[in-house]
């Protein structure tokens, strides 16, 4: 894919229960308190083969799941994420490359295939992983309730917390500007202005092109 890309694409991750969709709501308004336009758009997106991919999670594993993610993260790239980025807007996506990078990891696939199948995957100008005490996750989890079944494990939050902090060393590795953020002690409203003030200047033309593939990771 050769696109010439002029807007912004700011993508939020991490731990279930961390607060990930409540954050970009805000954000959006932060930046619009700002002067500055944005748009959200989440995933799995909202088309059919999105809703698909998020009504059957529980019941597609492994592989299969993951690949079936990963169609429905390139519609979203050819529908949403690049003609915004054409266009020259601010996107701001909630859940993207990292969270495939944890969960399907967390459901047994292995990181190589992961990142083999999301190669071609538009990287964000900003990636932002939100972290937290594994306990204060838990607790979150608990007071929200069990909506996935990843959310059984006891493990999972201690485990999260741990592969975000590697998908961002990954994103890192292939010069995506990453932003980590603890929210254990932080107020919400800090938490927004941080992501607002890192938010790259506008790309000048620059080329939405796939990335070469990425070596073995452990």
């Amino acid at each position: 894919m050769n696109t010439s890309r002029t807007g912004w694409f700011v993508s939020v991750d991490g731990p279930s229960g961390i607060g990930k969709s409540t954050t970009v709501q805000a954000l959006h308004s932060e930046l619009e308190d700002r002067g500055i336009p944005a748009r959200i758009t989440v995933e799995p997106p909202r088309s059919e083969l999105g809703q698909f991919t998020r009504q059957h999670a529980n019941h597609i594993h492994g592989r299969a799941l993951a690949c079936l993610v990963a169609a429905a993260r390139y519609e979203h790239i050819d529908q949403v994420i690049a003609p915004a980025l054409r266009a020259g807007e601010l996107l701001i996506s909630d859940r993207y490359l990292p969270s495939t990078l944890v969960l399907q990891q967390l459901d047994g696939v292995p990181l190589q295939f992961l990142l083999d199948i999301n190669q071609d995957a538009v990287m964000p100008d900003l990636a932002v992983i939100l972290t937290a005490r594994p306990g204060l996750i838990a607790e979150r989890l608990h007071t929200r309730g069990i909506t996935h079944r990843f959310h059984l494990d006891p493990t999972a939050p201690a485990r999260e917390v741990e592969l975000y902090a590697q998908a961002a060393a990954h994103l890192m590795r292939r010069d995506v500007k990453v932003l980590c953020l603890d929210t254990g002690d932080a107020t919400p409203s800090d938490v927004v202005r941080t992501i607002a003030d890192a938010i790259p200047p506008r790309p000048i033309a620059s080329i939405i092109s796939p990335s070469p593939a990425t070596p073995q990771e452990s």
